[in-house]
């Protein structure tokens, strides 16, 4: 998929995830608290990707949805993109395990080491909420830009809460990721976010309800430039 420089990354607007917490929690608590297997395989059937496409897993954290990925759809190309080297290691270390022949890059998602419409689909997991409007804005255009015309882009992440239990279950997150990151997310701005960017037909497809509040699943397309 290129040759991505691997240079620091800009962690301007970023919370990594679990706040301060380190990455070896990180694992065993989504699988625990966010039914990640079926959010992720759901993230995917959306994502719908094809025999050749070129894949980024923004924000891929440990690799889990980037791993998944590639066993389902294992002639494409895919590589995984993160800020955070020690999330990439572990990564990296999964893989190898799993023989996945996957791509792992340090980088922002604010400024993506990708040219423009190099991409045909982009998957996100759990990451939007680590960003402050201003990265949530650069962050969607960066997807609008590097999509090939029509390219797709797939979102799980935080949403408005369902009801009064789910937005109380939610101050779980916004206490450790923090309340001004997460503020669009619980007022369910993330799709007007998407739209402002350049993104088009931009849905909700799924919600799920967790011990964290309502996980949502949504869908866009780069416009047909």
């Amino acid at each position: 998929m290129g040759d991505p420089a691997a240079a620091p990354p800009d962690r301007t607007g970023f919370v990594p995830a679990l706040g301060r917490l380190g990455t070896r929690f990180y694992d065993p608590l989504s699988r625990l608290t966010t039914r990640e297997h079926r959010f992720k395989d759901r993230l995917l059937d959306i994502a719908a990707i094809q025999p050749g496409e070129r894949v980024l897993d923004l924000g891929c954290g440990t690799g889990t949805l980037t791993i998944r990925a590639k066993e389902r759809r294992p002639d494409a190309v895919i590589a995984g993109l993160d800020a955070d080297p020690r999330m990439l290691e572990r990564a990296r270390r999964k893989a190898e395990a799993t023989g996945a022949e996957l791509e792992f890059v340090v980088g922002s998602a604010m400024e993506l080491p990708y040219p423009d419409g190099s991409l045909d689909v982009v998957v996100s997991s759990l990451l939007l909420h680590h960003l402050d409007r201003d990265a949530k804005e650069a962050a969607s255009r960066e997807i609008a830009r590097v999509l090939v015309p029509g390219g797709r882009l797939a979102v799980a992440d935080w949403g408005a809460p369902g009801d009064p239990l789910m937005r109380a279950l939610f101050l779980t997150i916004q206490l450790v990721d923090g309340f001004g990151p997460t503020a669009d997310n619980v007022r369910g701005r993330v799709p007007e976010i998407l739209r402002s960017a350049g993104l088009v037909d931009v849905r909700e497809r799924e919600r799920l309800r967790t011990v964290y509040g309502s996980l949502v699943l949504l869908d866009a397309r780069a416009s047909a430039r």
